[in-house]
């Protein structure tokens, strides 16, 4: 695109900008005149707060057509460790509340999810989606964090045990969270497949720094405004956006993240898996490999979930004590 000269008001006072972006599409204002729409910038969320990425990088998201949609912060490394930080900050307090309290929180989020279907839905269609799909993954993403909040207070109930022994012990096993996990959310379902991944992770009490899909962002983090607005605690769920082939490897290999969910491609494949599950090896995260395509499907969802990312503690205690 060619230089533009914009003028200064200033006589004799002319300002040279770079040929950078393509101009915002032009809108009718009320009066009838034409003016520049206000392209909105996508930033990431960290710890409860919206910070552009610290490298001062961005993308621009892209229409199938190939217009210039919205620009999007795109997260470095150094991103990825202040969100695994504000993760494990976060970790302790979320896991010490109640079952039945995150579980309100969870359908708060629903509440809020499904007071923005239109934003949503228009979010979806203009990066390739046609609308009937669009409506259906809004609700499906809405239906799916009612699923979870519902599975809370229930799962310890359903999964944990009295175990029987020859000896006069009480012997309880419990369900308790494994601490931080890091999300490769899948590229080809931007909403309800991030939804799909985070809720059952946050939902056991553990904490997650998620990369959204790189396509197709911009659901992504309308989804995390959505998640501020809530009453989820910051860093409990952290949302960055950026480029996979850059940000995988810190993500299993940093030594304070507990655990590493991958989600395949559309073919079911995982770029470079094999590098993945050796950085991982390093603390001996539990790297879970998701390979599900197809996130309408009523197999999506299930409790087993929750439970890829919980540790099971078994305690001992003497009968007649």
């Amino acid at each position: 695109m060619a230089e533009r000269t914009l003028t200064d008001q200033r006589p004799g006072v002319e300002i040279e900008s770079d040929a950078a972006a393509e101009p915002s599409p032009r809108r009718s204002s009320g009066a009838g005149r034409s003016r520049l729409a206000v392209r909105k910038t996508y930033k990431l969320y960290v710890a409860g707060a919206f910070p552009r990425s610290e490298s001062g990088r961005y993308d621009p998201a892209l229409a199938p057509g190939g217009e210039v949609l919205a620009n999007v912060c795109r997260a470095s490394r150094k991103d990825v460790r202040d969100a695994v930080v504000a993760a494990r900050a976060a970790q302790p307090g979320w896991a010490a509340r109640t079952a039945y309290n995150r579980g309100q929180i969870l359908y708060r989020m629903a509440e809020l999810l499904e007071g923005r279907a239109a934003q949503l839905e228009q979010e979806l269609e203009s990066m390739g989606s046609a609308a009937p799909e669009a409506s259906v993954e809004v609700a499906a993403a809405v239906d799916r964090l009612v699923y979870y909040a519902g599975w809370c207070d229930k799962v310890q109930q359903v999964f944990s045990s009295v175990n029987p022994v020859a000896s006069s012990h009480f012997v309880f096993s419990m369900l308790e969270p494994m601490g931080v996990v890091a999300i490769l959310a899948p590229e080809e379902s931007p909403l309800l497949g991030l939804v799909s991944v985070v809720a059952p992770v946050i939902a056991g009490g553990n904490t997650c720094v998620a990369l959204a899909s790189c396509s197709r962002p911009l659901a992504a983090v309308t989804l995390a405004e959505v998640m501020h607005a809530s009453d989820l605690p910051g860093g409990v769920v952290n949302v960055l956006t950026g480029r996979r082939d850059e940000l995988r490897e810190t993500m299993a290999s940093h030594m304070d993240v507990d655990a590493i969910l991958v989600c395949a491609g559309e073919g079911g494949e995982i770029d470079d898996a094999a590098g993945i599950e050796r950085q991982a090896v390093h603390n001996l995260k539990r790297l879970r490999v998701e390979r599900r395509i197809e996130w309408l499907d009523a197999t999506a969802e299930n409790p087993y979930a929750i439970l890829d990312f919980q540790e099971t503690k078994t305690t001992w205690h003497p009968v007649g004590f």
